[in-house]
């Protein structure tokens, strides 16, 4: 659900949820949430953990839940569950803490959006901001961070070219469903934040 504002009536200093609340005129469902998506490497991570406090609301790492939750590391689960069954822990992670939180900064997996209808659940629960990241800027992030991720971890330097290219352009349909949207090239916390209280 796109929570429609006004330029003029947002309050940063207010907590998130409440701010957009008043924007909307009333109390709003899932007003308080805000979802990060975007392709691994862009940032997702980096931003939350900035917009949360500057937000008032708590930051929510998805995958670093899911490795709470099942006791062992992403990679290890791909490893030894592999791909499907991993989703299908994504998917049950992501309901629990939606219902459990009525406010947050959550930064998704990059697959999260494209699998068992989450980008409708998430744009019902609150808001979604996809952080675009070009396909270089992406190789260049992902060749340096490439043994904690399970679906690069094994690729060369081209592979992992080739790979990205192919990956983001069949996940860009479920990005660009996403309420909001940032460029990384040069982006700073004071742009994102007048980002999210215009959209």
């Amino acid at each position: 659900m796109k929570v429609e504002t006004g330029k003029d009536s947002l309050n940063l200093s207010a907590p998130f949820g409440q701010a957009s609340a008043a924007k909307a005129g009333g109390e709003a469902r899932g007003a308080g949430r805000l979802f990060l998506v975007g392709f691994m490497g862009c940032g997702k991570s980096y931003w939350g953990r900035q917009l949360g406090p500057a937000l008032g609301v708590p930051f929510i790492d998805l995958d670093e839940r899911i490795e709470e939750h099942a006791g062992k590391s992403i990679n290890e689960i791909f490893a030894e569950e592999g791909e499907e069954y991993f989703r299908q822990l994504e998917k049950e992670t992501l309901h629990l803490l939606t219902e459990s939180h009525s406010e947050f900064v959550m930064a998704t997996g990059g697959g999260t959006p494209c699998f068992y209808k989450n980008i409708d659940y998430m744009k019902e629960k609150g808001r979604t901001l996809w952080i675009n990241c070009s396909v270089e800027c992406l190789h260049a992030r992902l060749l340096t961070e490439r043994d904690r991720r399970p679906l690069v971890r094994d690729l060369g330097e081209e592979q992992l070219r080739a790979y990205i290219f192919r990956k983001f352009g069949d996940r860009r349909i479920f990005y660009q469903q996403a309420d909001i949207t940032v460029e990384t090239d040069s982006l700073k916390l004071a742009h994102l934040l007048d980002k999210i209280a215009h959209a």
